[in-house]
């Protein structure tokens, strides 16, 4: 029978709400203990995952030293991070850290070391390439079957979608950035995993902040993390652009938006000299090729009850128990975070950088 794995959760509030309810779902680890500054969620946490008094807790270092947990979730903004997942790691916690790895690559380097001075297992949060469509492409180009992977191209643009603008998502001090850190994040990580080009070398790129401020001016229709803290602060990018390349291998352009005067549209596309490929809205995934002297377009379809997230936790709880490697690796979180970085100094000194190593 497996171990059941017992998990403390730093920041009920939203996404940590998601990855607790995608344990209960599965049942792929018990909720042991949760943490959050805020009473409100911690009390109405407590009751919906049934946890009790003794393990709810306000400072996430009382929950590591007095807790019965054998893993931790950060969910927490991203300042956050490197402070949290290091104490978690040193005091022998196994570790999910939720995306960003950390506010820069100075940081995720330091949670890096810890990781692996540390016996337990560092898990990052990157959900899309959870998907099953993302697990198939992956397989695809394992197998040879698009040829020489050559380019990617990424976009994520909504029109008008920045979350909880005027709080922290929008505060530089607490996220170190916009939709490039936030959701950038993400299609980086899934390009990457999915071509297996895991060397970018140098990035061109450009970011604008054009709308959010005044956050009185700012129409939208929904908002996640909302409603709006209009006497808040809006600092960071709305839209990153740019072009990346990997050696003289392969190269990646990217769109990454919370807000743009055009359609939403969000796929991940994949270019090899044999056939490409490209997922949709994280949903649909068409494969472009040709047999013989026709071009062919292959639509696969998915049906499975688990989602990403459930798949994320039952995976986290597996790499716990020694079962498995974790999925997604604190050296490829760090990977991306360099990438992030590089292209925030691209931006600022309008030239080429070259990312290190």
């Amino acid at each position: 029978m497996a171990k059941n794995v017992k998990l403390g959760i730093i920041g009920i509030n939203s996404i940590g709400a998601t990855h607790a309810n995608a344990c209960v779902k599965t049942g792929a680890m018990e909720i042991a203990a949760i943490c959050d500054v805020a009473a409100e969620p911690l009390e109405e946490a407590a009751k919906k995952y049934d946890v009790s008094a003794s393990a709810c807790f306000k400072d996430y270092r009382k929950m590591l030293a007095e807790a019965d947990i054998d893993a931790v979730a950060v969910c927490t903004p991203n300042v956050f991070h490197k402070e949290m997942a290091i104490a978690a790691l040193e005091a022998g916690k196994h570790v999910f850290l939720e995306k960003p790895m950390a506010m820069s690559a100075a940081e995720g380097a330091e949670i890096l070391a810890a990781a692996e001075k540390a016996k337990g297992v560092l898990q990052m949060g990157m959900v899309q390439r959870q998907q099953a469509q993302a697990a198939e492409l992956r397989k695809l180009v394992t197998e040879g079957k698009l040829g020489e992977i050559y380019h990617m191209h990424t976009v994520l643009i909504r029109r008008r979608g920045i979350p909880g603008l005027g709080g922290w998502f929008t505060t530089k001090a607490m996220s170190n950035g916009g939709p490039l850190i936030d959701l950038g994040v993400h299609w980086f990580d899934l390009a990457m995993h999915i071509s297996g080009h895991w060397n970018p070398t140098a990035v061109s790129a450009k970011t604008y902040a054009k709308f959010g401020s005044p956050i009185k001016d700012y129409t939208y229709v929904s908002m996640w993390a909302g409603p709006p803290k209009l006497d808040g602060v809006c600092d960071v990018e709305d839209y990153a652009t740019g072009f990346v390349r990997f050696g003289d291998k392969a190269t990646l352009s990217f769109e990454i938006a919370w807000a743009a005067n055009t359609e939403g549209k969000a796929f991940v596309e994949i270019l090899g000299d044999k056939g490409g490929a490209r997922i949709v809205d994280s949903d649909d995934l068409v494969v472009f090729g040709e047999e013989g002297s026709r071009l062919t377009d292959v639509k696969y379809g998915f049906h499975t009850e688990a989602t990403s997230y459930d798949q994320q936790m039952l995976k986290f709880a597996a790499a716990c128990r020694g079962e498995i490697p974790p999925v997604a690796t604190a050296k490829e979180g760090l990977t991306v975070m360099k990438l992030i970085d590089a292209i925030y100094t691209s931006s600022e000194t309008n030239k080429e950088v070259v990312i290190p190593g």
